[in-house]
């Protein structure tokens, strides 16, 4: 009998991860945003070299406001407009995240964003998904099975979200998973977008809502009682609904939404590095996710945007190691957690768990 594997980048990269909440838009590597850029005629962007791209992502990111934040993705998007660009976005999207170690992974993009070169909306999502297929394949001969799956997100200061629905119930079968609406929060509720909504839960689509990351406990308390979503994305906020007398977990007091959320086992796609980066949190130590973890909240890990916070899942991981100790059954735990709640059949789901993350974490754990 052998001891467990080292609890360090290595081997947490051997690990089988799954990721629900990563934008395409936002892991691009640095080098194929240069070479898209010079390929489509954009001149825009900040640097000329991959190492100095990436640093000024990061450090651009590095703000502490979500909406300057966002304001990054306009260069990754602007050579987003192709079929070439798309495909090979997300091509190499499949590829990297294998390459970490993720067998299991939900990648969402606006479709809406990337009509500047006259592609249609179906065009787009065909285009990207094409890319995904290839990167699965390439992925696979590299001895590093994934299935990706596309969410589609509408953006929230827009108003093509009814569109945007109808779209993801048109390639349901084709590799579309869901839903998601996304953007600056603040003035812009879920409640903007109920007809989207009505929409899905009319067609049995899922979908979550980003919602509760930089706006409080009333965006969470939409997304759920009024749009009625099956995933909260980042949903950190939740805590504004508990309370910890003297620090003392089981003498925690819920909400009503706080409960609601637990109870449900509504998952919360927590995204660490990317929530201080925008201010929703202060510091990686103040975040969150161990208090909801301890309370048994069915916590996720996940990435959501690679190139702006310069991580990976398996760095994602390696901090929450670090900070709050947390060993294999941990991470073992937290990504079953992710698995349970993936959009894919239920049998699809048990598969993965049994036959690929459940044997993965039995080697790890010795």
């Amino acid at each position: 009998m052998t001891g467990p594997a080292p609890l360090d980048l290595a081997s947490i990269r051997r690990a089988p991860k799954a990721l629900l909440h990563d934008h395409l838009d936002g892991g691009l590597r640095p080098a194929t945003v240069l070479e898209l850029a010079a390929d489509c005629g954009y001149d825009e962007l900040p640097a000329t070299d991959a190492e100095s791209l990436a640093t000024w992502f990061r450090d651009a990111a590095d703000s502490g406001s979500l909406e300057l934040y966002l304001e990054t993705f306009a260069h990754t998007v602007a050579v987003m407009q192709t079929p070439e660009g798309l495909r090979r976005v997300a091509r190499e999207c499949a590829i990297d995240l294998a390459a970490d170690g993720v067998v299991y992974a939900e990648v969402r993009f606006a479709p809406e964003q990337h009509l500047e070169k006259g592609l249609t909306l179906d065009e787009v999502v065909e285009h990207t998904i094409a890319g995904f297929r290839e990167g699965e394949a390439i992925a696979a001969e590299q001895g590093n099975a994934i299935r990706v799956t596309c969410l589609l997100t509408a953006m929230r200061h827009a108003a093509r979200s009814r569109e945007i629905a109808e779209l993801t119930v048109r390639f349901r079968d084709r590799g579309v998973g869901g839903f998601d609406i996304a953007g600056a929060e603040a003035g812009y509720p879920p409640t903007r977008h109920l007809d989207a909504f009505e929409y899905l839960r009319a067609n049995h689509a899922h979908f979550t809502i980003h919602a509760g990351e930089a706006f409080g406990l009333p965006s969470i308390h939409e997304a759920l009682a009024f749009c009625g979503c099956d995933r909260l994305g980042h949903g950190v906020r939740i805590t504004d609904d508990i309370q910890v007398p003297g620090g003392v977990i089981d003498d925690a007091e819920l909400g009503l939404v706080a409960n609601y959320v637990r109870d449900m086992r509504v998952p919360l796609e927590l995204c660490p590095s990317s929530n201080v980066q925008t201010g929703a949190v202060p510091s990686l130590d103040k975040h969150p996710f161990d208090l909801l973890a301890r309370l048994r909240f069915r916590v996720t890990v996940n990435t959501d945007n690679r190139l702006m916070s310069d991580t990976s899942m398996s760095e994602e991981m390696r901090k929450l190691v670090d900070t709050f100790g947390y060993g294999w059954s941990d991470l073992e735990r937290f990504t079953i957690n992710a698995m349970k709640s993936a959009f894919i059949p239920f049998p699809d789901r048990l598969k993965i768990i049994d036959e690929v993350i459940k044997p993965g974490y039995a080697v790890l754990l010795g």
